[in-house]
């Protein structure tokens, strides 16, 4: 016999207490995300670097990759030849550090802002969801930016810098503290969009895959259902961001290894030097690596923040029995 599917049943946040959401407590929710993020940005690390690096390489004059058509293949050949496996590793300790600290705010902060609004009567849809996910990104952006500078600094090419450190020091001696949030404002802007297209799509296609077997909709949260979820958000999300993630990587780059320093940090107006200079289709570049650094890294990420949720679950369970 068929078995009602009410909403709780997706979504049995709405049914707890106000002192905690999920049955999880705040520390709980940024402890998973840590680990969540952590994880995802260590296994696609590599294809990080080849993404900053075709990226980064239509303003550089010392570029390796000058071949009329530049892909995946022979980014990652000349890195493999030249700077061997390392040079895929490089700027990890930076990642590292960062990413951490960011997926706890960025997940804490999600559930928080969901909790909230779907406590104000707020419909339990994808606009909830959306919501959520963009006031979490702008808070862990603040959080994550100065790292993500100085990862992709040492991601280049014969990179002056010899470690996270080091980088650290002379972008503050040589350009100023301010150098760490030059492209924050266009990550803020980039990651809106990406975020509430990632979780709007992360919701809507986790409720459908669960709808596909009604009958055992209480188990049906599996680690596959996340990950399908997980890598068809994180995919769609990354393409339809792209180019305002190539301008990001220029802002950043900027001045290092021979990457054109632009004169205005405005966002208009780097997307008007990279279109004069390589055409519209420079907007574009490394629009493949980081799909496919999004997809697998999204149903990393989302099927270890969910683990890690049920881990806590359980636990508190043992720990206050009913």
């Amino acid at each position: 016999m068929a078995t009602t599917v009410t909403t709780a049943d997706y979504y049995p946040e709405i049914a707890v207490s106000s002192s905690t959401h999920d049955g999880l407590e705040f520390w709980q929710f940024m402890a998973a995300g840590s680990l969540a993020g952590s994880i995802e940005h260590m296994a696609m690390f590599p294809v990080d670097t080849l993404k900053t690096r075709m990226q980064a390489i239509g303003s550089s004059s010392s570029a390796s990759f000058s071949a009329p058509v530049i892909n995946l293949r022979q980014s990652l050949s000349s890195i493999l030849k030249i700077e061997g496996l390392a040079g895929l590793y490089r700027g990890v300790a930076a990642m590292g550090i960062g990413a951490g600290p960011a997926h706890a705010v960025y997940f804490s902060v999600y559930e928080t802002f969901k909790k909230s609004l779907l406590a104000h009567g707020n419909p339990n849809t994808s606009a909830v969801h959306a919501v959520s996910g963009v006031f979490a990104t702008v808070a862990s952006d603040a959080v994550i930016t100065p790292m993500d500078v100085v990862k992709q600094r040492l991601q280049l090419k014969n990179s002056p810098y010899k470690g996270v450190c080091d980088c650290v020091k002379r972008v503050l001696v040589e350009e100023g503290f301010g150098a760490f949030y030059v492209s924050y404002r266009t990550t803020v802007l980039m990651n809106a969009p990406f975020t509430a297209v990632h979780f709007a799509t992360y919701e809507a296609a986790k409720k459908g895959l669960m709808e596909l077997s009604p009958d055992s909709v209480a188990d049906d949260e599996t680690l596959l259902v996340h990950a399908t979820a997980g890598a068809a958000a994180g995919g769609l999300a990354a393409a339809v961001t792209t180019p305002l993630d190539v301008v990001k990587t220029r802002l950043q780059c900027q001045g290092v290894c021979g990457c054109d320093r632009f004169s205005s940090c405005s966002i208009g107006d780097v997307i008007q030097s990279i279109a004069k200079k390589d055409g519209y289709g420079g907007l574009m570049r490394g629009w493949a690596p980081r799909m496919l650094f999004h997809a697998p890294a999204a149903a990393i990420c989302w099927s270890t923040y969910e683990a890690a949720k049920s881990f806590f679950q359980e636990l508190n369970g043992r720990t206050n029995p009913d």
